[in-house]
């Protein structure tokens, strides 16, 4: 992260640093710190000196840099110190609260403005000394700042220096957090680095007693940026060992399957409606090449944007496990995408002659008993299948294939649980998300990567427009057209009920932000369940239906044959059919509230129509909210989808405007967070990590080697209690 000429704001810490001598010890016997200073930085989640050294400061003020009032140049940013002369609250108008604050050194006056931020008021009083940060203006007589970053000094501190603002809260100021964590720096002093050395002088990288009293008393800002980058490195580079170490604790002792491809292989790519694309066929190779080793399991990912060809890529592998007298199991996030499996796959795998089923939620219980007799005799070579496969009583005769389609929207234990029903079994992990590399790398750092980026069968395409909501008749009039040809529809909803509880927007890009960063001027959420009622009433002699995650199985598979079926016109729906519907007939989408969607997600969605024969339009229906005349930011971000319809271009871009915990979902799939990793930044870094990781492995398996011991104990300190499992590894 660059730092900026006069303040640089700084990521919040990620995980713990390293735990050695006094890093351990408890932060209440640090000098200052009494029980109530103990108690606010609990509040803080600090309770070690390693979790006071990994509080990070979120901004600084750069002394080396302050002006005079009268030396401070008209309308450029600086950075003045100046004492409090009086404070006065102003109410121009109803419901507007202006804080005015006079400030004077020896050489002038400066007002400084705050909007809506009365509590000012009370916490500043003449005779304190601030030192500001914002750009200087000129009105009515006297310099001024609007809105301006400032810090209250404590008595003594020097101006020729860069002053750290660590984030506080109640019970303890930025002043005190400084001292302390100053004293906690000289406790700790250059305490061993777990990184070898080697490794260090080859990334070029500072030693971590070093980087952390740089990132927080930095002699120049130079400092922050060399002291970030390196607990950017540890973070990456131990998420790539966990992840690394995960997969080695399941497979210990167990020996790799060696899958020979034969007749049914030969059989199944003949089936094939298509021949293999250049891309289908090298990931196909490694995929193939990986089943064949006798002596290491594969763990792959396989990368492919919208329409690409991966399920007939997989088709291939099963066919492999049929030619090797095993099993395989394919496991999809939802019914609707397993039932697609079925429809896809099933027509495949029979002309082959390879015997296969579906067991869903909504699977019978006397179809399920047979299927669950069928696979432990092993007259069942391939299961397609939902989180019902987990169950306990899903047992395979010789399991030695398991797939994880959209695995993001599974949890860790979910995969270990299913790779356990097959100890040795090779992983395919695909998904249709398009993911940056510098992404894939960090959170699937421990499977190989294969990609295909383009469609083995093109299609007719898909147009993309970006409406106003007040233009939202032009959507409809293309979808009365579109009805009238005899085409369907697809209209998406953010929200299933009007009910439902629209939840914080912090992590939606773009959205216009108060003063205190909360969103504002977010246009009403469309619900699935009243836009359904909506599109009956508009077009009375279509068939409407709705469609959405909390339906039960059995109701959402009658409505998707219907809709596969064309006895359905028009289909509203949530997200549950960004993946796993294929309905070449549906030539129009129309999406509300798309600034509530990342563009990955916009970019799945648009990729239902248009898939066969028949072109297709998606309509984006948006907030058309202007600032100063020009469209919001959120309008200019969805207008990246109207220029380009590459889905790894618009990941990339994603990954720029959004955290990559919300492009992948971990939030609710158990996963970890990067915080000091800026990933559309950092592609040099994260490249470097994740090869040292296999190199460091490789040395020394599950990290046993004296060198690395210090490694494998953080590690099990940052990721063993919440997501990973290597005490036994």
């Amino acid at each position: 992260m660059a730092s900026a000429p006069h303040g640089c704001d700084m990521p919040p810490a990620a995980g713990r640093l390293a735990r050695a001598g006094v890093l351990a010890g408890d932060v209440r016997r640090l000098r200052y710190v009494n029980e109530s200073r103990a108690e606010a930085l609990a509040r803080l989640r600090i309770d070690t000196v390693g979790d006071l050294l990994a509080h990070i400061p979120r901004r600084y003020l750069d002394f080396s840099r302050a002006r005079t009032i009268e030396a401070a140049p008209l309308g450029q940013v600086s950075t003045i110190v100046a004492t409090v002369d009086r404070v006065v609250e102003k109410r121009p108008r109803p419901r507007m609260v202006v804080t005015e604050v006079h400030l004077v050194d020896e050489t002038g006056v400066l007002k400084a403005a705050f909007f809506k931020q009365p509590w000012l008021s009370r916490q500043l009083k003449p005779g304190d000394r601030l030192a500001l940060i914002g750009k200087v203006e000129f009105a009515y007589g006297f310099k001024q700042m609007s809105s301006p970053t400032f810090e209250r000094l404590d008595e003594g501190a020097q101006t020729g220096s860069i002053l750290p603002v660590h984030p506080v809260g109640e019970g303890i100021s930025a002043a005190w957090m400084r001292r302390i964590v100053s004293v906690a720096l000289k406790a700790a002093g250059s305490f061993p680095d777990p990184v070898p050395a080697r490794l260090r002088s080859r990334r070029r990288l500072m030693s971590a007693a070093r980087a952390l009293r740089a990132i927080h008393f930095p002699r120049v800002f130079s400092e922050v940026g060399e002291a970030r980058r390196r607990l950017a490195y540890d973070e990456v580079l131990y998420l790539q060992l966990a992840l690394r170490l995960r997969n080695e604790s399941g497979l210990v002792d167990v020996a790799a399957h060696a899958h020979e491809p034969a007749a049914h292989v030969a059989a199944l790519i003949a089936a094939l409606p298509f021949s293999l694309s250049e891309e289908q066929d090298r990931a196909l190779a490694d995929i193939l090449g990986d089943m064949a080793r006798p002596d290491r399991v594969m763990n792959r990912l396989l990368l492919g944007d919208v329409g690409t060809g991966k399920t007939a890529v997989a088709s291939v592998a099963l066919a492999a496990v049929a030619d090797s007298g095993t099993q395989a199991c394919v496991m999809a996030p939802t019914g609707v995408l397993a039932q697609q499996y079925a429809k896809s796959c099933g027509p495949l795998l029979d002309a082959a002659g390879i015997p296969w089923a579906l067991l869903t939620g909504a699977t019978p219980a006397a179809e399920r008993a047979r299927i669950l007799d069928d696979l432990a005799a092993g007259r069942i070579t391939v299961l397609l299948g939902t989180h019902a496969v987990l169950s306990d009583d899903v047992v395979f005769r010789e399991l030695t294939l398991a797939v994880i389609d959209e695995q993001h929207r599974f949890g860790v234990g979910q995969r270990t649980t299913l790779r356990a029903k097959g100890p040795g079994a090779d992983l395919l992990v695909m998904t249709a998300t398009p993911i940056p590399r510098t992404l894939a790398l960090s959170v699937f750092g421990d499977l190989d990567t294969s990609v295909i980026r383009h469609r083995p069968v093109p299609g007719a395409g898909v147009e993309t427009r970006l409406l106003p909501g007040e233009n939202r008749d032009i959507a409809y009039g293309a979808l009365r057209d579109a009805l009238a040809a005899g085409r369907q529809a697809y209209v998406i909803c953010p929200l299933v009920s009007p009910k439902d509880d629209e939840g914080e927007l912090e992590d939606v890009p773009g959205l216009e932000r108060d003063d205190e960063g909360r969103a504002t001027g977010a246009p009403p959420l469309v619900a699935a369940t009243a836009e359904v009622e909506h599109m009956r009433q508009i077009l009375p002699e279509a068939s409407v239906e709705l469609l959405h995650g909390r339906m039960p199985d059995a109701e959402k598979t009658r409505v998707i044959e219907a809709f596969r079926a064309g006895e359905v016109d028009v289909l509203v729906s949530t997200t549950v059919v960004e993946v796993g519907v294929d309905v070449p007939n549906a030539t129009v989408m129309i999406i509300e509230n798309g600034e509530r969607f990342g563009l990955a997600t916009l970019h799945q969605l648009r990729g239902r129509v248009g898939r066969g024969s028949l072109s297709g339009t998606c309509f984006i229906i948006s907030a058309s909210a202007r600032k100063g005349g020009r469209r919001s930011p959120a309008w200019e971000r969805l207008q990246a989808l109207e220029k380009t319809s590459d889905g790894f271009e618009l990941a990339e871009q994603d990954l720029r405007l959004r955290h990559e915990g919300e492009i992948l979902g971990f939030r609710q799939s158990g996963g970890v967070t990067l915080r000091f990793v800026d990933l559309a930044a950092d592609a040099d870094l994260v490249e470097a990590a994740h090869a040292d990781a296999a190199e460091l492995l490789e040395g020394a398996p599950r990290l046993r080697s004296l060198e690395t011991l210090p490694l494998r104990h953080e590690v099990v300190e940052r990721f063993g209690d919440r997501f990973l499992e290597v005490s036994g590894a």
